[in-house]
C-alpha cells in the first residue's frame, strides 16, 4: 500500500480528533471572548453592568436577538431577555437576565439576577453600585460535527452542566453623560467536566475567564431637534485583543435615531432605530466585517433586532426621553 494511501487511512481515522480540536480552538478564541457582542450595547448595559439595574426610573423590558456572520454554518446566533425596574424610592434596582448563546455544537445558557443602590452624587449626578449572581448552563453535542468515529472516547458530550458566578458593577448618570465599570463574571474557572487528557493533561471545553467593561456616552444638543449621541464600549479579557466600540447616533425629533459603529479591527455597523411610543422603542444594526472573514462569500453579515417595552406610572412619567 503505499503512503499515500496509508495517510489517507491515517487523516480518516483520526478525523474526529482533529475536527472537535478545531471546534475547541475556535471555541477557545471565542470563549477568550466568551460573552456575547451587541453592537447596540448602549440600549441594554444591565447585561454587562448590574449597577444599572433601575437606571431608567421605569420598569424596562427589552427582547434581542443577534444573528452573527449569516450563511456561515455554525456562527453565533444570541437572544437576550432583561427585565430592571427601581423599587420604593427609587435607591434600590432589580434587574432579571436571561442569554442563549449558540456557537456550533455549544449552546450556552445564561440566567442572571441584579442589584444595584443608587446614591445622588449632586443636583443631577447618581452613582449606583451593582452585583450580580448568574447561572450558566451548558451542552455541548459533539454529534452536530459529524465525527468520523462517534465513538472516540475523545469525543464527550456536555449536558446542562450549571457553573455559577458573581459580577459587580459600577454606573454613574446625570442628564447628559453616562459612564461605568464592570466585571460581570468574577470566578475564573475550568468550568465543567474536562473532555479528555492529551499527553495526561486535562483538557477543558470552556474556560472561563474575567472581563472587564467600561463604557461611556454623551448627549450634545446641536439644534432644537437634533442630538448628537456617542458612546464607547471597550471589553478586556485575558488571552484575547482588546475589543473597542465606537459609535455615533444623531437623534432626530426625540423620534429617529441613525448611527454608525466602528468596531476596531473587526466591524463596521449602521444602526437604527425609532421610538414607536413613549413605551416603546424598536432597533435594528447591520454589521460587516472588515477582516478577511467579511469578504467570504458565504458570510452575508450580521443582523441585531431589539424591541425595548417601559411601564410607566402617571406620576412619574419621564417628560423628556432618556437617551440610555
Amino acid at each position: 500500500m503505499s503512503n499515500y494511501s496509508n495517510t489517507l487511512i491515517m487523516m480518516k481515522k483520526n478525523f474526529g480528533k482533529i475536527l472537535v480540536l478545531v471546534v475547541l480552538l475556535f471555541a477557545s478564541s471565542s470563549y477568550g471572548q466568551q460573552d456575547p457582542q451587541y453592537t447596540q450595547y448602549m440600549y441594554n448595559p444591565l447585561v454587562i453592568n448590574p449597577a444599572y439595574a433601575g437606571n431608567r426610573g421605569v420598569t424596562s423590558i427589552l427582547l434581542l436577538h443577534r444573528s452573527q456572520w449569516v450563511g456561515l454554518d455554525g456562527a453565533p446566533r444570541t437572544q437576550n431577555l432583561s427585565v430592571h425596574s427601581p423599587i420604593g424610592l427609587g435607591k434600590v434596582g432589580l434587574g432579571f437576565s436571561l442569554v442563549n448563546d449558540a456557537l456550533g455544537p455549544a449552546r450556552e445558557t445564561n440566567f442572571s439576577g441584579d442589584f444595584s443602590y443608587t446614591i445622588e452624587t449632586g443636583a443631577e449626578g447618581k452613582l449606583s453600585f451593582g452585583i450580580k449572581g448568574t447561572l450558566n448552563l451548558l451542552d455541548v453535542d459533539f454529534s452536530r460535527t459529524n465525527p468520523f468515529n462517534s465513538g472516540d472516547p475523545f469525543i464527550q458530550n456536555i449536558d446542562n452542566k450549571v457553573s455559577p458566578n458573581v459580577g459587580v458593577g459600577l454606573f454613574y448618570h446625570d442628564s447628559k453623560f453616562y459612564g461605568g465599570l464592570s466585571a460581570p463574571y468574577l470566578l475564573q474557572t475550568d468550568h465543567f467536566e474536562r473532555s479528555g487528557t492529551t499527553g495526561g493533561a486535562e483538557t477543558f471545553v470552556a474556560e472561563e475567564r474575567i472581563h472587564y467593561y467600561g463604557l461611556a456616552g454623551y448627549v450634545f444638543d446641536i439644534g432644537r431637534d437634533v442630538k448628537f449621541k456617542p458612546s464607547t464600549l471597550v471589553k478586556m479579557v485575558a488571552g484575547a485583543p482588546l475589543a473597542v466600540d465606537v459609535n455615533a447616533n444623531f437623534l432626530f425629533y426625540d423620534k429617529l435615531t441613525l448611527g454608525a459603529s466602528y468596531r476596531w479591527s473587526a466591524a463596521l455597523s449602521a444602526l437604527v432605530g425609532f421610538q414607536v411610543s413613549d413605551g416603546m422603542l424598536i432597533g435594528f444594526a447591520y454589521d460587516r466585517e472588515s477582516t478577511d472573514l467579511g469578504n467570504a462569500t458565504y458570510n452575508d453579515g450580521t443582523y441585531e433586532l431589539f424591541i425595548r417595552f417601559e411601564l410607566f406610572k402617571e406620576y412619574n412619567r419621564m417628560l423628556t426621553p432618556r437617551f440610555f
